[in-house]
């Protein structure tokens, strides 16, 4: 007999079905069992005229019976499954769960962080974070689907690349087969996503796993997931376009609640006057109430500024004491191209830069690119590097944009924070599988260790404590 679902069950009356899943409840009288069966699409009531005395919460089994009719009197209302009953015949113990050291049922937020992701393949099970990975699911596909329709190609990218220039410091992973250097993890694409529009790829994505070394808070950890996006021959409001269209045919096919309209587009100047911050909610009161996301872009930000002397990667980039706002990588406005050759009124000139914000975060970020390779030259230069230390980064960008590479653009867009968002959530974690600890520590497994000494010796490497 084949596997039945759950959900399954309402059709199904009248017939013997076979179901396998997780007990959420059990209740054992002197005559009669009850059960919930839990599976991926939902749970069934199961009753057994004997004891289930081999059974605990949370054990895995395998249930043969026939689905009968609920009385109209006991049919709980909203429940898909709840006018159905299964009338157990015979069933097969296929794991039984020892005492849980975390409940699953409930939400979950009583429990303190340590335990939830220690047992985070048992937090995991529980109804609300089940959802939430579904969401993320069925927005990461209409997302694909969306930019898929406007002519975009999938393609992906490398892991072990070379170290950048992107606000954060980077991870290194040693080389064994080069003794003494390093790869660095991908904070972004971006130099390999600007290197196929070289390639005449013209309308690239990519779901993209991206690794930065900076501090743990709510709303970030050192492991993210973005839609990167990068599109040739387009001007700054028709990427713009492209990535409203996205966000919105993505957020209806997962029913969210979104502002409608246009959304609306703010200078930063404008926004700072206003908010204070660039990261604003332009919600009404009502609207924050009903859940409702509001989005709203932001240009023509400063393309440098002075370094924060608190900040070991704006130090370490911006040599001359001055640094990129977002990105080295992005354009200047037409008007302020001269100011950046000649490295004058720095504080004044203008990035063909936008970011995207939702309900007072960060959503996204972009630029029309600098595919220019003697401004590109002065952005460096302005920063502090000398030439052949320019030659030394970012040797390769330069060849490549004297080689035919056409005006280009992009954005990448945080996956976890806006599903954070359409959950209802306060903490990425509760939309993220396995994330780690406020500490840098893994879920489950027990990460960072300490290298084993052979493992040091095959890469040429000494710890000192």
């Amino acid at each position: 007999m084949e596997r039945s679902l759950t959900k399954e069950t309402p059709s199904l009356v009248g017939t013997t079905v076979k179901l396998q899943g997780w007990v959420e409840n059990l209740r054992i009288l002197s005559k009669v069992s009850f059960l919930d069966l839990r599976d991926r699409s939902g749970k069934v009531q199961c009753i057994a005229e004997f004891k289930l005395e081999d059974l605990t919460i949370e054990s895995v089994v395998e249930i043969e019976g026939e689905v009968i009719k609920r009385p109209e009197k006991m049919v709980k209302e909203g429940s898909e499954t709840g006018t159905v009953e299964i009338q157990i015949k015979s069933y097969k113990v296929l794991n039984k769960a020892a005492a849980l050291p975390i409940p699953v049922a409930g939400d979950g937020y009583d429990i303190n962080e340590e335990s939830r992701l220690k047992y985070r393949y048992l937090d995991l099970r529980r109804d609300r974070l089940s959802k939430n990975l579904k969401l993320r699911s069925d927005f990461v596909r209409a997302v694909r689907e969306s930019l898929y329709n406007q002519g975009f190609v999938e393609v992906e990218t490398p892991m072990l690349t070379a170290p950048t220039k992107e606000g954060a410091r980077d991870f290194i992973v040693p080389s064994r087969m080069q003794p003494g250097k390093f790869y660095a993890l991908p904070q972004s694409p971006q130099q390999y996503k600007q290197l196929l529009m070289a390639a005449g790829v013209e309308n690239y994505f990519q779901v993209a796993r991206c690794v930065r070394d900076e501090n743990l808070r709510a709303d970030r950890g050192f492991e993210h997931t973005q839609i990167d996006v990068e599109t040739s021959f387009r001007t700054q409001e028709e990427v713009r376009a492209v990535m409203e269209k996205m966000v919105k045919e993505s957020i209806k096919a997962v029913k969210g609640n979104i502002k409608p309209g246009d959304f609306p587009v703010l200078t930063y100047k404008e926004v700072i006057e206003k908010f204070g911050d660039d990261k604003f909610d332009i919600r009404t009161e009502e609207e924050k109430e009903k859940g409702i996301l509001a989005f709203a872009w932001v240009t023509r930000y400063p393309m440098f500024k002075k370094v924060d002397k608190e900040d070991i990667a704006e130090v370490r980039d911006g040599k001359s004491g001055w640094t990129f706002t977002h990105n080295p990588f992005s354009g200047t406005i037409a008007e302020h191209k001269e100011w950046h050759l000649k490295g004058e009124h720095l504080d004044e000139i203008e990035a063909t830069q936008y970011d995207l914000v939702c309900n007072g975060f960060e959503m996204g970020s972009g630029s029309v690119r600098n595919h220019d390779p003697e401004l590109l030259r002065a952005t460096y230069k302005i920063m502090g590097y000398s030439p052949e230390e320019t030659e030394a980064s970012i040797g390769h960008m330069l060849k490549a944009f004297e080689l035919g590479t056409p005006p280009h653009g992009g954005m990448a867009l945080g996956i976890d924070r806006l599903v954070m968002l359409l959950a209802g959530e306060k903490s990425l974690k509760e939309v993220i599988p396995f994330p780690m600890t406020y500490s840098g520590n893994t879920s489950v497994m027990d990460a960072p260790i300490e290298a084993k000494p052979e493992q040091l010796k095959d890469l040429g490497i000494k710890v000192e404590k």
